[in-house]
């Protein structure tokens, strides 16, 4: 084989180059995020319930944003949106969503980061000031 010496050297630094992102993180996953929902408005409220349960929000939040800003931007211009149960709510991120859970770092951002997604939230909004 033409450089034997040279070429396997080459191959075997160029795997272990290759492979270290996965066997240098072995075993180190992340902590789970906990997201913060004790916020002084939440704590104010006489009943603590989202626009829908628990499991929907963590799947679907997204989803629902989007559908808001179709709604309010671009379709029936309606800015508010009523519950099965009957609460109604404004159909906005800052004076809806951000109104209850107005710790961004401690909400939103612990399972953006961890899951790796970067919403585009925040280039048209303005980050709320960060409050307990």
């Amino acid at each position: 084989m033409y450089d034997e010496n040279k070429v396997i050297p080459i191959i075997i630094v160029f795997v272990i180059l290759a492979t270290f992102p996965l066997w240098y993180n072995l075993g180190k996953a992340a902590p789970k995020p906990d997201p913060k929902i004790d916020t002084p408005v939440i704590q104010a409220l006489p009943e603590k319930k989202c626009i829908e349960p628990k499991e929907v929000m963590k799947t679907a939040h997204m989803k629902i944003l989007d559908q808001w800003r179709m709604e309010v931007v671009r379709g029936d211009f309606s800015r508010q949106m009523t519950t099965a149960d009957g609460r109604v709510f404004e159909k906005s991120l800052q004076k809806g969503c951000m109104n209850c859970h107005s710790n961004k770092s401690k909400f939103c951002d612990q399972c953006h980061n961890y899951m790796e997604v970067k919403p585009f939230c925040w280039d048209c909004h303005n980050a709320p000031k960060e409050t307990n």
